[in-house]
């Protein structure tokens, strides 16, 4: 089965649909790997498959990823050995492509190494994520994960520190170490950050406003928050 083929391959695949009661024994070894590669699987009615083709499908879609997603250990060991210092971001409902593209662009051009999204509620490394990025999504490390709390965990074991942007918190982004290893969570503008992202994060902080009218973009927040901590890094050379 292709979808199969293209799992064992080792193919960078960014979800899979599954027809709603479909069976057979090819989906049971789908699931499976699927699991063992963190690509994430979603239940879907006939009419959706037949919205993308007309084709056999078999009660299973897969769309293949435009970007190589990579381990978050992995990332993090190669960065370490090249004698540079930790600085990633971590994208929590960040669902808009176009913003996704536009935050990649400013993590390269002020020295972010990976992005961290989860394998559900984050928009798709599609063809207008890369089209926003300007390019900037293939020569930056994205990392995928089943659940970020265990990202945020294998940071914390690698001496990584973890803030979370939080409209509501007292203490300001300029307050912040950036220059220490460090990893940034952005929520998505209308609900941010969950909650549970917030309890495991080592500090919160918000970006000052001039007034009391506060509603960011949150690509123009990961702007400001990735110039600082290059601003912060630049002065220590």
């Amino acid at each position: 089965m292709p979808v199969i083929e293209a799992l064992e391959s080792g193919r960078a695949i960014d979800k899979i649909l599954f027809q709603r009661n479909a069976s057979g024994e090819s989906l049971g070894d789908i699931r499976r790997l699927a699991k063992e590669k963190n690509v994430p699987i979603q239940i879907v009615p006939p009419e959706k498959l037949l919205g993308f083709t007309k084709v056999n499908h078999q009660g299973v879609l897969a769309f293949a990823a435009q970007v190589q997603y990579l381990g978050l250990q992995e990332v993090i060991d190669h960065i370490v050995s090249n004698g540079n210092i930790p600085f990633f971001l971590i994208l929590d409902g960040v669902t808009d492509t176009r913003n996704i593209g536009a935050i990649a662009r400013t993590c390269l051009c002020c020295g972010v190494q990976a992005i961290v999204i989860p394998d559900k509620g984050v928009g798709s490394m599609n063809e207008e994520a890369i089209k926003s990025s300007a390019g900037a999504l293939d020569r930056i490390n994205i990392c995928r994960t089943g659940s970020l709390l265990r990202a945020v965990e294998t940071l914390h074991l690698n001496g990584i520190n973890v803030y979370a942007s939080d409209v509501n918190s007292p203490e300001k982004v300029f307050d912040l170490n950036l220059v220490d290893p460090s990893c940034i969570i952005l929520g998505s503008e209308g609900s941010g950050i969950s909650p549970h992202l917030l309890r495991v994060a080592d500090k919160s902080f918000s970006i000052p406003m001039a007034g009391d009218f506060n509603s960011l973009n949150v690509s123009v927040a990961a702007g400001i928050i990735m110039f600082e901590g290059m601003k912060q890094r630049m002065r220590t050379k």
